[in-house]
């Protein structure tokens, strides 16, 4: 049957129609970003793409050419014999590596010859990925976002997650970075994606909402621990978003805080080394206090402080400067962390009632 080359722009909007994404990429550049539902087939895994390119520049194209081709024959032969499974003639894959070239040439030409209604992704994972771009900067414009504004500890995120059980559109921009947002905010065992993996997946997001419902929202400074949040999206935010100021009383706040960084218990010098980066914007002796409670388990007290000195005054001149409405912005007040707060408060603001 031979393979087709089609464009990125065809293909990624259509790519439930295939039976199979595979990207023949090394592992590496697989874990860093892939397309939508992509399977990992290398035709070269990450030591022998080194091998190969070590060969191309010290010894001679030709030279890697011919050990690149021996390697590329093995592993694709490899991957024919455990990954296909019983399919028939029509079993049609969409077949991509970097740029659309050899390596994923290389797949597509014996998955064509096997007779298998094959498919190349023109241009490859870089026309994927600059499309991703491009709709990074003009979906947002499109959302009617409701932005919970509120200081550290206020339950946003707990909130966020309560509208969404109650069938509000949301976009968790924290759950996607993996991460919470401040200084202490890396979650245990849950590494930040790459750059272009968030990308991936706020794009498949966005791509995901009703543009005719509201779509719910944090509000987000413009970095998330080293993830970059997209320049449309904060305008979206700050210039078009409609403002929700949450409060909750400091000691509800503290309480939160508590259980949503207990694991810091376990670790109270992992916990002080993370406020190392203080020193500088709050002194030595107040910083040092900080890391020495951490130390006696003084958490309350501890968090407390924090929210008072550093947060709460961080975020207020934050918000000020990027919010201009916040201070007539609706008010939700939540008495505390717990699910019936957040699901009363959901429901008020979704205009829905139940029990």
């Amino acid at each position: 049957m031979g393979v087709s080359i089609v464009p990125a722009a065809d293909a990624v909007p259509r790519l439930a129609e295939y039976d199979a994404v595979i990207d023949v990429r090394s592992p590496a550049e697989f874990a860093d970003d892939h397309l939508p539902g992509a399977v990992n087939w290398p035709v070269l895994d990450d030591a022998q793409r080194h091998e190969v390119g070590t060969l191309y520049k010290q010894v001679s194209p030709l030279e890697a050419r011919k050990a690149g081709a021996a390697l590329v024959a093995r592993n694709i032969a490899a991957h024919l014999e455990r990954g296909i499974g019983p399919v028939s003639r029509d079993w049609k894959p969409l077949v991509y590596c970097w740029r659309g070239g050899q390596r994923s040439g290389a797949l597509a030409w014996f998955l064509g010859q096997i007779g298998f209604r094959t498919a190349q992704l023109g241009g490859g994972y870089k026309a994927y990925r600059e499309g991703v771009r491009r709709e990074l900067e003009a979906l947002p414009a499109a959302l009617d976002l409701r932005v919970l504004c509120g200081r550290t500890g206020s339950g946003k995120t707990r909130l966020l997650q309560a509208l969404k059980a109650e069938g509000a559109q949301v976009l968790d921009l924290e759950a996607l970075a993996s991460h919470r947002g401040s200084v202490l905010g890396g979650l245990p065992g849950e590494p930040q994606p790459s750059q272009r993996r968030f990308d991936s997946l706020l794009w498949r997001a966005m791509k995901a909402l009703d543009l005719s419902k509201p779509v719910f929202i944090e509000s987000e400074s413009r970095k998330i621990g080293r993830i970059q949040v997209p320049e449309a999206l904060l305008v979206q935010m700050r210039d078009k978003g409609q403002c929700l100021r949450i409060e909750m009383p400091m000691a509800a706040r503290v309480r939160l805080l508590l259980e949503d960084y207990a694991f810091f218990a376990d670790d109270p010098e992992a916990f002080a080394k993370l406020l190392d980066p203080l020193l500088e914007v709050r002194g030595k002796a107040l910083v040092q206090a900080w890391q020495q409670a951490a130390r006696d388990g003084q958490w309350a007290p501890l968090f407390g402080d924090l929210m008072r000195e550093h947060y709460d005054p961080l975020y207020d001149r934050s918000m000020g400067r990027n919010f201009k409405s916040l201070a007539d912005a609706p008010l939700v007040e939540l008495a505390d962390g717990e699910a019936e707060a957040m699901r009363a408060a959901a429901r008020a603001l979704l205009g829905t009632q139940g029990g």
